[in-house]
């Protein structure tokens, strides 16, 4: 899979230094997949990840530290990176509609 971009992750995690792993350990699994359903995406990460509309996904990154919320476009093998945030910024914002 293709995520776009990876400029977003790499300036939150030079924010929050902590997050450099987990988020590079998270875009190197996410990039070697390949992804033709949500089920495809639950055996990758489990109970770590949970679906809403519009083919929206929020993974739970570092133990719940962080969110992260990405569409994913199955058809062109795409993840566009629509918000990375801490846990208590997550609270503040809609996951089905923040951009």
């Amino acid at each position: 899979m293709q995520v776009i971009p990876r400029r977003t992750l790499r300036q939150f995690w030079e924010t929050h230094p902590q997050a450099a792993t987990p988020l590079r350990t998270w875009y190197a699994g996410v990039t070697a997949a390949v992804w033709e359903s949500p089920q495809d995406i639950k055996n990758d990460f489990g109970a770590t990840v949970d679906f809403i509309g519009d083919n929206r996904v929020i993974f739970d990154i570092a133990g719940n530290k962080y969110r992260l919320i990405v569409h994913v476009s199955y058809l062109y093998k795409r993840v566009l990176v629509k918000f990375v945030g801490t846990h208590s910024s997550y609270d503040w914002i809609d996951p089905e509609t923040v951009r």
